[in-house]
């Protein structure tokens, strides 16, 4: 068994030679450099598209885009800023029924806490898509669910934990 994992750990080696070593000495320096260099904190990441999404049933569509800009990878890693804007559009006829897009954003406090904060967006016109564009600082992670339900104040119990949340973005 000892003579097996020697034989492996050889052959790892040897392969990780053989790749230093064919690749031109540009390539090698530019591969060191992606390694040792620190990350960028302040650089803005170009605008990530998501969607569309669909609500369960297809009452409901969103789409649009994501921005984080500061990221922070020190304890707890977070966006200073995250830019998120959309459409959210109702797809039913019925004049009762909305099409909402809910994210849930978990975001980092000074204590160093992932508390999270729901932002609704709500369309009940249909054929009319409604845009949205917001902002929000330390952001660990921005979810989104889609819905299709009857007018209300708030997303009903059934939105917000049936189904699955999709992840928009998650700092690393």
């Amino acid at each position: 068994m000892t003579a097996t994992r020697l034989l492996t750990g050889l052959a790892l080696a040897a392969a990780a030679v053989l790749s230093a070593v064919s690749l031109p000495p540009a390539a090698q320096a530019a591969q060191a450099a992606q390694v040792t260099a620190p990350a960028a904190t302040g650089a803005a990441a170009p605008a990530v598209a998501w969607g569309p999404r669909y609500s369960p049933g297809r009452g409901a569509k969103a789409s649009g885009s994501l921005r984080a800009t500061g990221e922070d990878h020190a304890d707890t890693p977070a966006a200073e800023t995250v830019r998120i804007s959309g459409r959210v559009q109702d797809l039913t006829r019925a004049s009762s029924t909305c099409g909402l897009a809910v994210f849930r954003i978990t975001y980092r406090t000074p204590g160093g806490d992932l508390p999270f904060t729901h932002r609704t967006v709500r369309d009940c016109s249909y054929g009319t898509p409604k845009s949205f564009t917001f902002d929000h600082h330390d952001v660990y992670q921005v979810e989104l669910k889609v819905c299709s339900e009857a007018r209300s104040a708030q997303p009903s119990v059934n939105c917000l934990y049936a189904g699955t949340w999709k992840v928009l973005y998650l700092s690393r």
